[in-house]
Parts: structure tokens; sequence; C-alpha cells
């Protein structure tokens, strides 16, 4: 196992309010996915709704994967103001949400 250089991965599992309706979370992920454009230190972004066959979502339903190269630039995201102005816009509209940041580990066979 060796952790991968580099990288650090910001997730977000999200459970939207129950009231919130299907077109304005599509604007909501196409906000966030927006975000890439506007901050630097955000090298990619990834999203999905819940598939699993186990039903352990604990009723989160989407994920959101955004990819750093540093922890710095996951703390130069967090105070930016796109991201600060997108956050105050998404927050209110969650009911659930988990955020998690990482530096993955790679198991090769």
């Amino acid at each position: 196992m060796e952790e991968v250089k580099g990288v650090v991965k910001h997730v977000l599992l999200a459970k939207f309010k129950n009231d919130i309706q299907a077109a304005q979370i599509d604007e909501l992920i196409k906000d966030y996915a927006h975000l890439v454009n506007l901050i630097p230190s955000m090298k990619f972004f990834h999203w999905g709704k819940d598939v699993s066959a186990e039903n352990m979502h604990q009723g989160f339903t989407h994920v959101f994967e955004s990819t750093f190269e540093s922890t710095e630039g996951v703390a130069e995201y967090v105070v930016h103001p796109a991201h600060v102005e997108y956050a105050n816009r998404l927050l209110p509209n969650l009911e659930k949400v988990i955020v998690i940041d990482y530096k993955p580990t790679t198991v090769r066979a």
C-alpha cells in the first residue's frame, strides 16, 4: 500500500430536503461542478447518486468528490469567495451532510 502523492480528496455526502425540487437539485449540482472553473486549487470534480443494493446509505442520496493537490489547496477552496457563496446556497437545501477530506492510499495487486 502506498499513499498517492499530491492528491487530496474532498468528499461531501448529501441528503436533500424532501421539498427540494429535482430542477433545483440539478441547478445546484451544475453550480457545484462550475466551481472547478473558478477555484484554481480544485483540479477535478465528480458526483453521483446512490445506486447501492445494500441500502446502507442512511438517507444520503448524492456524493460529490473534488480533487486537490494538497491539504493547503483544500483550505484555499474552503475560504474561496466562490465556494463560500455556493455553500451558502447549497447548505440550506440539505437535510443531512457529511464532509470528509482524505489522502488516498493505493493497493496494487
